[in-house]
């Protein structure tokens, strides 16, 4: 594939941000649809409210664990070796969740597969930062993003609430590996590794020289973003983990009522990763993010106050998710990869997840489900709106990263030649 003049390969960046998506969708599919099954699977397994923290914490645990190494992985030998390994190791082992027999298999199945989701996310979100015209670096990993929860979050919670009333919960987890293994192939077909010495377009920096991985410490908006990721995945897996049994147990909502205001986390969440992401490349990074996180605030304390009403807590909800998943997809994607030389971006966003997956994604779960078991599950919504003041304060002292901020003498030069592995 090759590119002539000054013009930009728009058809190989809308191929590649679309297999990603779906990718990533499948990502989300596989991760997040235990969560409405928990009630169903608490029954048949015999787990409580801290055996449901332990199995969301696990995945996380092994997920961010995996997103730290790989990351920086992937910045040696490329995206393709890391991706497509990938995506075919997370649905063979989602699958294998429905022959979980207790807890402790459970957590082996779920722990392996979030090694294999950790290795996919900051390899398929360089890549598609790696596709995208740098002025479209926010809206194109916001869509890749969106599909995350818009599938994982928003439908599956939904479909998996209706599938229950005809099949056992087991055949839902088998009918999840298929589009996996297509979406592998598909992005054999399309994905290429470029040249990563021609990519300094794609940073602030404009370093497209050899770095240790350690470097990335020297630029403040990664250590910033770790502790963003803290908060921001701490009010994620709160508010998903265990809110079905938030909403059946303490406000006494029904199992398709739990269904329908849960897919208002994936709904609000798919939007938000797009419209915020986007914004912030026309008005920049850093005001984006203070304004999710203010509007995260307030939609979690108002649902904090909606008692049990389906249509107030579905509208709350959304828009909690809205702010806080615009919070996520910029934190990971452009303010972590703009912020480093091109040599260590997905060794960035890497580290940003892996923190905020092992820290956040992992220990709030646990904590949730200790708070739940000893004092009450509606104790649980403080710790999602603490986790989001952390996210605040954070964004307060970023670095501005958007080209439309920060001007380069590289804006609008053509991308580099592909390169096929």
């Amino acid at each position: 594939m090759s590119e002539t003049g000054s013009s930009w390969d728009v058809q190989y960046e809308w191929k590649t941000v679309a297999l990603l998506s779906l990718g990533f969708g499948l990502v989300g599919v596989d991760r997040f649809m235990v969560m409405p099954m928990f009630p169903v699977m608490a029954k048949d397994l015999g787990l409580d409210y801290q055996d449901m923290g332990h199995i969301a914490a696990v995945l996380a645990l092994a997920w961010g664990a995996a997103a730290v190494f790989v990351g920086n992985l992937s910045d040696h030998v490329g995206r393709r070796k890391v991706i497509i390994p990938a995506l075919i190791i997370f649905s063979v082992l989602a699958g294998l969740s429905g022959l979980a027999t207790g807890v402790g298999s459970l957590l082996l199945i779920r722990a392996i597969m979030g090694v294999a989701e950790g290795a996919f996310a900051p390899a398929s979100i360089t890549a598609t930062l790696e596709a995208s015209k740098p002025e479209r670096h926010g809206i194109n990993v916001g869509i890749q993003q969106m599909a995350m929860p818009l599938l994982g979050l928003g439908l599956a919670p939904i479909l998996v609430t209706q599938l229950l009333q005809v099949v056992d919960w087991r055949w839902i987890f088998l009918l999840v590996a298929l589009p996996g293994f297509i979406c592998s192939y598909l992005v054999y077909k399309v994905l290429r590794d470029r040249d990563p010495k021609a990519m300094a377009v794609h940073t602030a920096t404009h370093d497209a020289s050899a770095h240790k991985w350690t470097d990335v410490f020297k630029y403040r908006n990664i250590p910033l973003n770790m502790i963003g990721m803290l908060g921001w995945l701490t009010c994620l897996m709160v508010t998903s983990a265990l809110l079905p049994n938030y909403l059946t147990d303490y406000l006494h909502l029904n199992m398709q009522q739990m269904g329908y205001v849960l897919s208002a986390v994936g709904l609000g969440a798919s939007l938000g990763t797009v419209v915020m992401p986007a914004l912030s490349d026309r008005i920049g990074r850093k005001p984006v993010m203070i304004i999710s996180a203010l509007g995260a605030l307030l939609f979690l304390w108002l649902m904090m106050e909606a008692g049990p009403n389906p249509g107030k807590l579905f509208a709350f909800l959304f828009m909690a998710h809205f702010f806080n998943f615009a919070a996520i997809c910029l934190s990971v994607g452009p303010i972590s990869a703009e912020s480093v030389p091109v040599k260590l971006m997905a060794t960035a966003s890497g580290l940003v997840i892996g923190v905020g997956e092992i820290f956040g994604g992992a220990g709030a779960p646990a904590l949730a489900g200790f708070v739940a078991k000893t004092y009450g599950i509606q104790y649980i919504m403080h710790l999602a709106m603490g986790g989001i003041l952390i996210g605040l304060i954070v964004a307060i002292f970023l670095k501005e990263t958007a080209p439309c901020r920060v001007k380069s003498p590289l804006a609008g030069q053509k991308p580099p030649p592909l390169v096929t592995s």
